[in-house]
């Protein structure tokens, strides 16, 4: 049973990011800022290969050779040729690849690329199945040496020479008589090369910090950022003001030299940059996937402006000083000033990283957030085609909650993204003690309403959220704002502005809330059993809500255990709609206070024991979570592939290239993003993979027979 999440059915949905009327209402100049863009994030995607598993990059090298010798079509016909049965060319890899015209071009090299990747990419070994440090898991944000303790250790380094973890990464070599030493690698484009003094400069030398040398490094991933500042140039001429073209040239700088500073200060310009047509951001930014929780995956975007859509978010903006007021902490808790942000529905062109989000709140850095301000976006193409469910595959519900969860699940669901990015994740005050001693509070005066006491604890000069919370920031952050959203949604002007009023606005309500109920019994399929931690952020938020509505008792949330149809266990979830005011109203309002309270004070210790009490998954009666993971993992649908479309330039002239929804569609829309370069590109993953697979394996295991 507990292997069935590691099997995927051949018939996965497939869907197609439309932005066709976004992009056709774009001016030639437009296009071109949106098209270099685009190449600029497509080829920083690719470092996201090497953030992930030591043989991700040789799996992209395999699979983009085999499909530049054959497109998926004339692959299939040449295996079915070979003798190969339409199910045999779905599941026999090895037999496909080996038959291919790209092993008969280059046979050794493919066999190569197959033997380094092939096991790897099967393997069930438990270390292997899941991101962790250490002997926990698999990530190459670090060393496959390193501990919780090391990371720990390095952060504590991090912040003592005020350099951020984002575009980090840490190797740890032991050495002759077993004292570790630890090599800190920033991304960037310049090496170990002279340049020109810079504010990185000063920083690239070794330290010795509580008894273990430090060395600080840059140039990692370093020909692919080249990629990405090339492009970022070309962008550059067709900005359309000076916010854009000082946006993209601090870009550049931070690509190039390896700074965070810099780009901190083009997500300043960034900010600035009031309602663009074109919107785009770009950079090491998102912390999921770091077992730690500090160094960011690189993603970028591109996206079109939709009109209609955004006059919402911008009513929804204007009410948001008077909505802060209703969140359930005191004023003092509250940003001393709303720095009113931008908030539009976009139609994504472009997204690379490790997958598509609804909805985006922007910069994360914090002290931008609290005093500079932020964007929101919500990404209305991607909520179309990913939110999308088919009844027969609507699992959990009762019969008579189905209909209305499919009519009104997309309605829901802009209110409670646009509630989540910008009250949610806008809202709340850090506590800080500036490097001159200076509070950012008054402590004589400002009182923790959960103890009656003065503030005893807050941040100090060079901590931030994600260095202070660590492994559960992220997901503690996500909690927060999707509380937030469940709990404003109740507010009539919040349905008001979203066109909703009477008997529609109290079916919105109560979809929302179901679907973050069955959002909860549905994440158990994130939570690994075996090394007791979760393996995605936002699904531990939304166990975590379900947790605490749960416990907030008088029937307001049930989940049954029953059987299916078909013999097997299921379970329903069960809202009891009238009690959604009267008890999980006064439920969320204590969470949410004591959520913000600890992030505000930067307790820690009060914060991880919340958080993680109400993200413990046992079989404890009555609802016997680690029983019901087995049901939802029987009963899971499959996450849906998204197949985005290319830009081409022909001239002066830029194409919109669109593909089919299908998996030839999605291969086709890879093997023609990288038409000139592919050969290229597979060489520098597959080298910047070999030179550091010493950190992952031991000597004699070096992966062989590259590309």
């Amino acid at each position: 049973m507990a292997d069935t999440q590691y099997i995927l059915p051949n018939d996965i949905g497939v869907s197609s990011l439309d932005c066709r009327e976004a992009f056709r209402l774009l001016s030639p100049t437009e296009r071109l800022y949106a098209h270099h863009l685009s190449r600029a994030a497509w080829y920083g995607g690719l470092a996201v290969l090497l953030q992930t598993s030591p043989e991700a990059p040789y799996i992209y090298a395999l699979l983009s050779r085999l499909f530049r010798a054959q497109d998926p079509d004339q692959l299939r016909q040449h295996a079915l040729a070979e003798g190969l049965t339409e199910e045999e060319y779905q599941e026999k890899l090895e037999q496909v690849i080996l038959g291919s015209e790209a092993a008969q071009q280059h046979p050794e090299e493919v066999r190569g690329l197959w033997q380094t990747c092939g096991e790897l990419m099967f393997s069930l070994e438990p270390r292997l199945r899941h991101l962790g440090l250490g002997k926990e898991g698999i990530t190459t944000y670090f060393s496959g040496n390193c501990t919780m303790e090391d990371a720990k250790l390095a952060q504590d380094f991090l912040d003592s020479q005020n350099l951020s973890a984002y575009n980090t990464r840490l190797f740890k070599e032991v050495d002759g008589e077993g004292k570790p030493h630890y090599e800190v690698r920033l991304a960037s484009v310049l090496g170990s090369e002279p340049s020109l003094d810079s504010e990185m400069t000063s920083k690239l030398k070794s330290y010795e910090f509580r008894g273990s040398p430090f060395q600080v490094t840059r140039g990692d991933y370093a020909p692919i950022l080249q990629k990405v500042v090339e492009q970022l140039e070309k962008a550059k001429v067709y900005a359309a003001n000076s916010h854009q073209g000082q946006m993209l040239a601090q870009y550049i700088e931070s690509f190039t030299q390896g700074s965070i500073e810099a780009h901190k200060r083009g997500s300043r310009f960034w900010i600035q940059d009031k309602g663009p047509i074109v919107e785009s951001y770009i950079g090491f930014i998102e912390s999921y996937r770091d077992p730690f929780g500090s160094r960011g995956e690189f993603e970028g975007f591109v996206a079109v402006v939709n009109k209609a859509m955004s006059a919402k978010f911008e009513r929804l903006v204007a009410s948001a000083e008077q909505l802060l007021k209703e969140l359930p902490w005191p004023p003092a808790f509250e940003k001393d000033k709303f720095l009113t942000p931008d908030f539009t529905s976009l139609d994504v062109l472009t997204f690379a990283g490790s997958g598509i989000p609804a909805g985006i709140n922007i910069p994360n850095y914090d002290d931008l957030r609290q005093t500079e301000g932020f964007k929101n976006v919500s990404l209305g193409n991607v909520l179309a085609v990913a939110y999308a469910t088919q009844r027969e595959k609507l699992t959990f519900l009762e019969e008579d909650d189905k209909d209305l969860y499919i009519l009104w699940k997309g309605p829901s669901f802009d209110v409670q993204v646009g509630l989540h990015e910008l009250l949610g994740h806008g809202s709340g005050k850090l506590f800080v003690q500036d490097e001159k001693g200076a509070f950012n509070f008054d402590q004589e005066t400002v009182i923790n309403p959960e103890t009656g006491e003065q503030i005893q604890s807050w941040y100090r000069s060079g901590e931030t959220w994600d260095s202070k919370f660590s492994t559960i920031a992220s997901s503690y952050e996500e909690c927060r704002a999707e509380s937030v959203g469940l709990y404003l949604c109740l507010h009539p002007e919040v349905l008001e502005i979203f066109g909703f009023e009477g008997a529609d606005a109290e079916d919105v309500i109560y979809v929302n809330w179901l679907n973050m109920v069955r959002a909860g019994l549905l994440a158990l399929e994130f939570y690994t059993p075996e090394a007791s931690n979760w393996r995605q952020a936002h699904m531990q938020a939304r166990f975590v809500i379900l947790r605490v509505l749960l416990e907030a008792g008088e029937g307001l949330v049930t989940i049954t255990p029953t059987t299916g149809s078909d013999g097997r266990p299921d379970a329903r979830v069960r809202l009891d709609r009238s009690k959604i005011r009267s008890v999980g109203k006064p439920a969320l309002e204590r969470f949410l206070r004591r959520l913000q309270v600890l992030k505000s004070t930067g307790d820690v210790a009060g914060g991880r024991a919340l958080y993680e009490g109400y993200a413990a998954v046992t079989d404890a009666p009555p609802e016997c979570f680690l029983t019901l993971r087995d049901t939802v993992l029987l009963r899971k649908e499959s996450r849906k592939l998204i197949v985005q479309p290319n830009t081409r330039l022909e001239d002066s002239d830029v194409q919109l290239l669109e593909y089919e929804a299908s998996a030839a569609g999605l291969i086709r829309s890879f093997s023609e993003r990288f038409p000139e370069d592919g050969p290229e590109l597979e060489e520098i993953l597959t080298q910047l993979a070999t030179a550091d697979a010493r950190f992952w394996k031991g000597p004699s295991e070096a992966p062989s027979g590259q590309a």
